[in-house]
């Protein structure tokens, strides 16, 4: 039975919302005016030629505004066209100029003035109606009786019926006068299908048109045709972008009834869908249900791509138009997040799949593009010419600004903000201190830099500038300090071994038992886990914590974010995995509901099923590399299974991963730890009292995690559905 994800019934013939047309009967064109005005439609079609603009010297009539509004033109019951009724309203333009003899002849020439004022005002009125492949212009005459003439008031409009357009195109308007007083006014209007209209059992084009459902069943969408068994249409499937032109993706001729099946993965915001009878002249309807779905627009961003093109352009790369800005950020090479740069990236909507240039006179690594989506969050980052220009830089980016009057400031940018370059005789207030302090140390060196040619100018314009200066010297006067100072302090250090020898000997003998007794010191482990729930990281944590306290270097992703993002869940996996096992390391499953959940969605789709998991999950990104290696028997010696007794039973875990050990915790902790240390052991009791250790740390979070992930009995159904699986 399908589940309904969303469920839309789009009748191509028929719409839930829908309009009734009046209807017009007869071929000929008319129009109709507003109470008190007299209008007129001369005959036939005339020339499209508005002329250029010209001065009004006394008042006239101009179209100040356009309203369209859909009838029907109706030759019988059953034949009708689609036509465009248009409304024009008029208003008065101008005012009566005074005649500049009537200071002289007094009241003779305001006689004479009066009777044009008390004139009616004429109006040719054109109307410009273009929608492929027809193009018509009509020609009306107005007349506005002079008790309605008041300048800058509307005197009313007038209808004219009608246009007659094709279902589905795009129309075209245009008014204005001859002679032209203004600017023309113009409207665009896409005019609806047989779908938004009610219009089935008039238009005959309307009558062979399919019907269309579009449903889902879990993860794929069905888009279900009902026509008859011996009709034939045609069927495509297009990318609508609003950048540039559609772009076909998918096109048959099919014989109805028909189901095409589409994997979710597919669906983004523009994929559209145009259904038509394969006839001559037939209506082409097009819908496009995935506008407003928001896993159409997860697809969208997984799918877009940003290049950085040599020498100073980028480019992204996307199958439909992005909701998203760009900005230019400075990435420090300390850490922390990417820094916006006011200039000079203006933040506007991003134009796909066309090659733009950033305005810059030179680039730098630390320069980096930003995709910000509209609800403000950072989808895609790339740092420029990280290949040509190499790795991020120790510099310091100073942001100079210009106003009026030749002012100048400087800042240098830096994790708490922009801090201002001050001399030594300014004052600085208590909030800023801190950041003025390190400002100081090195302020006057950065502007003597500046000056003397050593920074590099990344942008320049008239609000402002940017500088890359160079931060290597002034490191390593700092680390000369240091050293010293580690000088010092190992002189300091041997005056006081030789007064406590006694002490070190003892030390020293401590020192090398430890060392005896744990051999295997420093054996790397690498966890993999996946991340169910807040609760269960925070257990992840602790245990990983924990296991850091014993002579193990424990990496998981928990701590390793950042890389996370800038390499990618399954490049970081890579990396981890193969210096854990190069160093005779080992890697740790610890298998959760959601762990096995993915081995089995894993074992039954394939490697795609691991592609729409988040960026962090290296978990769903390491069973590409993970399973294969059980499948084909080199996991043993390799891996060591665990599983937390009070989250899952054993019978969960799929038997393809029992060909190693897996282990409950904290019930089997001491197997547990003697499997991570390897051949080199410590003694019983030392072991004993780690796995002890291990198990007071786990508690506090253990008992907060059994809450949101269920009970035993629940891990123990969801596993077995796993174990089955494979």
């Amino acid at each position: 039975m399908p589940v309904p994800w969303f469920l839309l019934s789009l009748a191509l013939g028929r719409s839930p919302v829908v309009l009734s047309l009046e209807r017009l009967a007869g071929p000929q064109d008319a129009v109709h005016c507003s109470p008190g005005l007299s209008c007129h439609l001369w005959d036939g079609d005339v020339l499209c030629l508005p002329g250029s603009i010209v001065s009004a010297p006394e008042p006239v009539l101009v179209p100040t505004h356009l309203q369209t509004e859909l009838v029907l033109r109706c030759h019988q019951e059953t034949d009708c066209e689609l036509c465009v009724r248009v409304v024009i309203h008029l208003t008065v333009h101008g005012h009566w100029e005074k005649p500049e003899d009537e200071e002289r002849f007094g009241r003779a020439a305001d006689l004479e003035f009066e009777e044009p004022r008390n004139a009616s005002l004429q109006a040719q009125v054109v109307l410009s109606f273009q929608a492929y492949p027809t193009a018509r212009c009509v020609l009306l005459e107005v007349q506005v009786p002079a008790a309605l003439v008041q300048p800058g008031q509307s005197v009313g409009s007038v209808v004219f019926d009608c246009f007659e357009a094709a279902l589905g195109a795009e129309v075209r308007i245009w008014s204005y006068t001859q002679p032209r007083y203004k600017k023309e006014l113009n409207f665009t209007q896409q005019l609806p299908d047989c779908r938004g209209l009610e219009v089935r059992d008039s238009i005959q084009s309307c009558w062979a048109l399919p019907w269309l459902n579009v449903s889902a069943d879990g993860d794929d969408v069905h888009l279900v045709l009902e026509v008859s068994e011996e009709q034939h249409f045609g069927l495509s499937l297009y990318w609508n972008q609003v950048q540039g032109p559609t772009k076909p993706w998918w096109h048959r001729n099919l014989t109805g009834p028909q189901t095409i099946t589409l994997n979710h993965t597919d669906l983004v915001p523009c994929l559209c869908i145009q259904v038509w009878p394969l006839e001559l002249d037939s209506v082409r309807t097009s819908i496009c249900p995935f506008r407003k779905d928001p896993r159409a627009y997860r697809n969208l961003w997984r799918a877009t791509r940003l290049q950085l093109l040599h020498p100073l352009g980028w480019r992204l790369d996307a199958p439909c138009s992005l909701p998203a800005e760009a900005t230019l950020c400075w990435q420090a090479l300390g850490g922390g997040p990417c820094q916006s740069l006011v200039p000079p990236l203006p933040r506007e909507n991003v134009t796909v799949n066309k090659a733009l240039d950033f305005p810059l006179l030179k680039g730098h690594p630390n320069l980096c593009v930003q995709q910000v989506s509209s609800w403000e969050k950072v989808q895609l980052q790339e740092c420029l010419w990280s290949d040509s220009l190499g790795p991020l830089k120790d510099d310091m980016l100073l942001v100079e600004t210009r106003g009026p009057q030749a002012n100048r400031s400087l800042c240098a940018l830096e994790l708490s903000g922009c801090t201002p370059l001050l001399s030594r005789a300014s004052t600085v207030t208590a909030p800023y201190l801190l950041a003025w302090q390190r400002a100081a140390r090195l302020g006057e060196q950065l502007l003597q830099d500046l000056q003397s040619g050593q920074c590099l100018q990344l942008w320049d314009d008239d609000l402002g500038a940017l500088w890359a200066c160079p931060m290597d010297k002034y490191i390593h006067q700092r680390w000369a300090l240091v050293w010293l100072a580690c000088l010092l302090f190992a002189a300091v250090l041997f005056l006081l071994l030789l007064l406590k020898k006694d002490h070190v000997k003892v030390w020293l003998r401590l020192l090398k038992e430890d060392v005896r007794a744990g051999a295997s010191r420093g054996r790397a482990a690498l966890l993999l886990y996946s991340a169910d729930n807040a609760d269960f990281e925070r257990l992840v944590g602790a245990l990983a914590s924990a296991l850091c306290q014993l002579p193990l270097r424990v990496a998981v992703d928990l701590w390793s974010r950042r890389e996370l993002s800038a390499q990618g869940a399954l490049a970081w996996f890579h990396a981890q995995r193969r210096q854990t096992l190069q160093e005779g390391g080992v890697v740790v499953l610890l298998f959760s509901p959601g762990a096995v959940a993915l081995c089995r969605e894993w074992m039954q789709d394939g490697a795609s099923a691991t592609g729409a998991h988040g960026p962090h999950d290296a978990f769903a990104a390491s069973l590409n590399c993970v399973l294969p290696d059980f499948m084909q028997g080199r996991a043993p010696g390799r891996y060591v299974g665990a599983y937390f007794d009070s989250l899952l039973h054993r019978d969960a875990v799929p038997s393809l991963f029992l060909a190693v050990p897996v282990l409950a915790l904290p019930s089997q902790l001491p197997d547990f730890l003697r499997a991570l240390q390897g051949p080199g052991l410590s003694h019983p009791g030392r072991l004993a009292d780690r796995a002890e250790q291990v198990s007071q740390a786990l508690q506090p979070a253990l008992g907060c995690c059994v809450g949101p992930l269920g009970t035993p009995e629940t891990g123990r159904e969801m596993g077995l559905e796993a174990g089955d699986g494979t």
